[in-house]
C-alpha cells in the first residue's frame, strides 16, 4: 500500500508513539490528587508547555481538547458570541457547520481570501469574529494571515486561525501576527488521534462548550486523553522534510501537467506536501477507485465529509464549476520516499490515458 493521504491523517510519528506509550504506562488521572495523579499531571503540563513554546504561547492559553473540530467549535462558541461571524469561502467543513449562519469572504480563482473583500465586510459588520484556515485542507492554499489580522486589527474583529494542516510543516507566529487563537489537531502532526489543542492570546474569556468537573482551567470539561496528549506535543517538535516534499510535490504537478491535468491553487503559496489535481473528464470517485486497485491511498475533498465523494465546495468557490468533481488530492507524508511517487506517477498515467481515450473516440 502506498499512502498519500497525509492530510487525512499523517503515519504514527515513533516520537509521537513512544510518548503516547509512556504515558500510557504511568496511568493515573491528572485531576487525581495521589502520587498516581500528580505524575499524570507532569506530564499533562509538559506537553501544555511544549505547545505552548511552538506556538509562542504561555502555557495558561493552551486548552487541550479531542481535536481541531472541537477547537474551532469551542473558538466559535467563546469568541463568536455576540459577534457577526465571517468565514471564508474555503473553510473546513468543521467551521461551516459550527457557524450556519457566517458570512463567507470570497476568495480568489488561487484559493486565497480576497483581503479588499475582506475589508468591505468588516466595515459592514464591526466587531466580527473573523475566521480564516491558514492552509486549505484541500489544496494546500496558504491564505494572507498577517494581511487579514491587519484588517482585523483595525476593525476591532477577532481572527480565530484554524492551523490544523499548516502548524508543524511550515513556520509561523500566527498569534504574533495578531490572531486571537488557534485550533490544532494532533493526528494531523502524525500523532495519535483524539487530541488537539485551542490555543489563545492572553486577555480572552473561554466559556467552556463542554461543562464537566473543571478540567483545563474550567474551559474544557471532561478527563483529558493524556496519550493522545503527550503524542500530540512529541509530533509537534519532530523534524518536517519540507524541502523534499516540496520538491517531489512539484515534480508530480509537473508530470501530471505533462498528461493534461489541473494543479487547483497552483498560483498561491501552498503548503509542501500538498497537490490537488484535476483531472478534466473523469469523476473524482473514478480516480480514486482505479488509484486505490492500484495500491494509491489518496482522496477527493475532505476526509470529515463520512466517506462521501461529491463536487468539492472548496473548488466551487474558486471557480472550478464542473471540474470540482473531478479532483483529488495528493499529500505527501512525512516519510514518504521517492518510489512511492513514481509508482503514484505510473498509476496517474494510466487514469489519464483513460480520460483522454473516449474524447478522441468521439473525435
Amino acid at each position: 500500500m502506498i499512502y498519500l493521504d497525509a492530510n487525512a491523517s499523517e503515519p504514527l510519528r515513533p516520537e509521537a508513539r513512544a510518548a503516547a506509550l509512556a504515558a500510557m504506562d504511568q496511568g493515573g488521572n491528572p485531576s487525581s490528587v495521589h502520587r498516581a495523579g500528580r505524575a499524570a499531571r507532569q506530564l499533562l503540563e509538559a506537553a501544555r508547555e511544549q505547545v505552548a513554546a511552538h506556538c509562542r504561547a504561555r502555557p495558561a492559553n493552551v486548552i487541550f481538547c479531542a481535536g481541531a473540530t472541537e477547537a474551532n467549535a469551542l473558538a466559535l462558541h467563546a469568541l463568536g458570541a455576540g459577534r457577526p461571524v465571517l468565514i471564508g469561502a474555503t473553510e473546513h467543513e468543521s467551521i461551516r457547520a459550527a457557524a450556519p449562519e457566517a458570512i463567507a469572504i470570497p476568495v480568489g480563482a488561487d484559493g486565497r481570501v480576497k483581503l479588499a473583500a475582506l475589508a468591505a465586510l468588516l466595515a459592514a459588520h464591526p466587531g466580527a469574529l473573523v475566521c480564516l484556515m491558514a492552509a486549505n485542507n484541500e489544496t494546500g492554499v496558504l491564505h494572507d494571515i498577517a494581511g487579514a489580522a491587519r484588517l482585523c486589527a483595525g476593525a476591532g474583529a477577532l481572527l480565530h486561525v484554524d492551523a490544523a494542516q499548516a502548524i508543524g510543516r511550515v513556520e509561523a507566529d500566527w498569534l504574533g501576527l495578531g490572531a486571537a487563537s488557534l485550533a490544532l489537531s494532533g493526528h494531523k502532526l502524525g500523532a495519535p488521534p483524539g487530541a488537539g489543542a485551542l490555543v489563545t492570546r492572553p486577555g480572552l474569556e473561554i466559556r467552556p462548550l463542554i461543562k464537566g468537573g473543571g478540567q483545563e482551567m474550567g474551559r474544557r470539561g471532561g478527563t483529558p486523553a493524556l496519550p493522545a496528549i503527550a503524542g500530540l506535543a512529541a509530533a509537534l517538535g519532530a523534524p518536517y522534510p519540507a524541502a523534499r516534499l516540496a520538491a517531489w510535490r512539484d515534480e508530480a504537478e509537473a508530470f501530471c501537467a505533462g498528461l493534461g491535468a489541473i494543479a487547483a491553487g497552483a498560483g498561491a503559496p501552498r503548503l509542501p506536501n500538498t497537490l490537488c489535481l484535476v483531472l478534466p473528464g473523469m469523476r473524482a470517485e473514478t480516480q480514486l477507485i482505479a488509484l486505490d486497485m492500484a495500491g494509491i491511498c489518496v482522496s477527493a475533498g475532505s476526509a470529515c465529509s463520512s466517506g462521501k465523494v461529491a463536487a468539492s465546495p472548496v473548488l466551487l468557490a474558486m471557480g472550478l464549476g464542473g471540474m470540482a468533481g473531478e479532483a483529488i488530492r495528493v499529500s505527501l507524508p512525512w516519510n514518504a520516499r521517492p518510489e512511492m511517487l513514481a509508482a503514484f506517477k505510473e498509476a496517474y498515467a494510466a487514469l489519464a490515458r483513460r480520460a483522454l481515450r473516449p474524447a478522441r473516440q468521439s473525435a
